[in-house]
């Protein structure tokens, strides 16, 4: 995550969204500690990767507990690869440790 390089605030550029009342109390919720607007820079970071082919693996094998096979309805891109996977394709959804479905290519859990 993008996150893990810190920038000071004071070399930031300050820019203005507007975010819906119901949003921001969510993503305050989601943040804790961290914050809100520093957890909205690590979203927008890791789209960027994701988008840009800058991507960084954000989980590992052991980080998932399971696999269910699926067709991709759109493109997405394999969290343990960096693999693009096309609209109708064959992938699977990892289940985590911690709850999240996840896309994974259909190779990517293969034994090595």
């Amino acid at each position: 995550m993008h996150a893990l390089t810190r920038t000071a605030t004071t070399d930031m550029d300050v820019t203005s969204i507007r975010l819906e009342r119901d949003l921001k109390d969510r993503l305050k919720e989601l943040a804790g500690n961290q914050g809100y607007q520093a957890l909205i820079r690590e979203i927008l970071w890791n789209y960027v990767q994701q988008k840009s082919g800058a991507f960084k693996p954000q989980f590992s094998r052991s980080d998932i507990r399971a696999s269910i096979p699926a067709t991709a309805e759109r493109e997405e891109r394999c969290v343990l690869t960096g693999q693009f996977i096309r609209p109708q394709e064959p992938m699977l959804l990892g289940l985590t440790r911690h709850g999240e479905l996840v896309p994974l290519s259909v190779e990517s859990l293969a034994a090595s």
